[in-house]
């Protein structure tokens, strides 16, 4: 099979629009004008695009407040952002989906990619590369410290390839370009819309992870399905020296949910996670506090563990609120599945990538570190529909740690990743000849 022709340029142009995007991070749902610009990308290239509500339910999870997306769409306006695309992504509907068909009948191949940059503020020292090399973030409080700026470009360099060897391209593929990954929002909204549907191949990627440069991980298993939810107990303001038993006392029963949570016994079914991240509550020291939020989390390695941790938790913040007489709302503001990569997609993969220039090390399998990834509802979503999806981990050094100030990527692995997966697709066609 003759292999894929890739431009001399390649490297050059992932490095290129790495920093672009490192530069202008967008947090999740907001992510216009990188979404913009890949669009744009993509068209030129000979794509046909989909993009906006066509790829991304309304149905979405932690959706920013309509000041805050209103404010990103004019960053992005004034800053590079393609207005031709970002009009029909208003009110955060940030997703891009890009389809090649081949000249010869063959697989759906579908690849993801992460777009969405982190509420970081990113380093200003010295030793820091995007502050030495002048492309650290320029918006204040936010910084893609997780490496989808990387993941982006990998995606944008994998389209550019197949543009200039569709005659090489059987079947269909597809490259998804996912926003809001963090805090696991994203994925579900694109499988709603049918992104996936049809899909016979599924690969997503990430780079770094504490895994080293050179190293490639074809499929990983251990992700912990979890639910985010945000509780509101709203309970009735008084004076706390006056009339202290005129109040409701909100922020007792968001302690006593604190506890509470904390406290849930643990299921024999598997390992079970919960923590209360942030408690934001209460007027003044003199007032009985009216208002309470608690920002939290439950995480499973199994349904059955996970839906019972999050029964629990749904339980004791109704107590908590019946305790003290207050009211509850909450939201769930995330969710992912927990879902194993398939074992003959990882042997593909891993054949493809052992002769990888600059690949030392490739693992079939292993157990994911990271906690949870919300992919795990796209590889679902194929797996359910009789294909094969896994999540591949592409090793990096890395200046710091994922979700640090000073977080930062050794670019090498991109061309590692563009790479493989260009021979993952090649190998997925030699192995449906071999079946035919």
């Amino acid at each position: 099979m003759k292999q894929f022709t890739i431009p001399t340029n390649i490297e050059e142009k992932m490095i290129e629009w790495r920093r672009d995007f490192h530069r202008h991070p967008e947090v999740g749902w907001t992510e216009f004008r990188t979404a913009s610009i890949i669009a744009d990308t993509l068209v030129k290239l000979g794509f046909e695009i989909s993009v906006g509500k066509e790829v991304v339910s309304s149905n979405r999870m932690g959706l920013p407040s309509e000041l805050d997306l209103e404010n990103a769409y004019q960053y992005a306006l004034e800053n590079g952002g393609i207005e031709t695309y970002m009009e029909s992504m208003k009110g955060g509907f940030t997703g891009v989906v890009a389809k090649i068909v081949g000249q010869e009948e063959g697989p759906t191949i579908a690849f993801r990619v992460d777009i969405d940059a982190l509420p970081i503020m990113e380093s200003t020292k010295d030793e820091h590369i995007p502050q030495q090399l002048a492309f650290r973030s320029i918006k204040d409080g936010e910084m893609h410290a997780c490496g989808h700026d990387g993941h982006a470009s990998i995606g944008l360099a994998l389209a550019t390839v197949l543009s200039q060897n569709r005659e090489h391209i059987r079947g269909t593929i597809k490259i998804i370009f996912q926003p809001a990954e963090e805090g696991v929002r994203g994925a579900k909204s694109m499988v709603d819309a049918g992104v996936l549907q049809g899909v016979d191949y599924f690969l997503a990627l990430h780079v770094g992870t504490g895994v080293p440069l050179g190293t490639v991980i074809a499929g990983t298993n251990g992700f912990l399905a979890t639910t985010k939810i945000d509780a509101q107990f709203t309970g009735k303001a008084a004076h706390a020296g006056a009339e202290p038993e005129q109040g409701k006392n909100a922020l007792l029963a968001a302690a006593q949910a604190i506890l509470g949570l904390h406290s849930i016994a643990r299921h024999s079914a598997g390992a079970s996670r919960v923590n209360v991240g942030q408690c934001i509550a209460g007027e003044g020291r003199n007032i009985v506090p009216s208002s309470a939020l608690l920002k939290l989390e439950v995480r499973g390695e199994n349904d059955e563990t996970h839906d019972y941790m999050y029964q629990q938790a749904i339980n004791i913040l109704n107590g908590a609120a019946a305790m003290y007489d207050v009211e509850l709302s909450y939201d769930i503001m995330g969710a992912a599945k927990t879902c194993s990569s398939s074992d003959q997609l990882n042997e593909i993969i891993e054949k493809a990538a052992l002769d990888i220039e600059n690949v030392n090390t490739v693992h079939r399998l292993t157990s994911f570190a990271a906690g949870s990834e919300d992919a795990t509802f796209m590889m679902s979503a194929v797996q359910e529909q009789g294909g094969l999806s896994t999540y591949s981990v592409f090793g990096t050094t890395l200046a710091a740690g994922h979700h640090h100030e000073q977080f930062d990527i050794d670019e090498k692995v991109m061309k590692i990743a563009l790479d493989t997966w260009l021979s993952t697709i090649q190998q997925i066609y030699l192995e449906e000849r071999s079946n035919e």
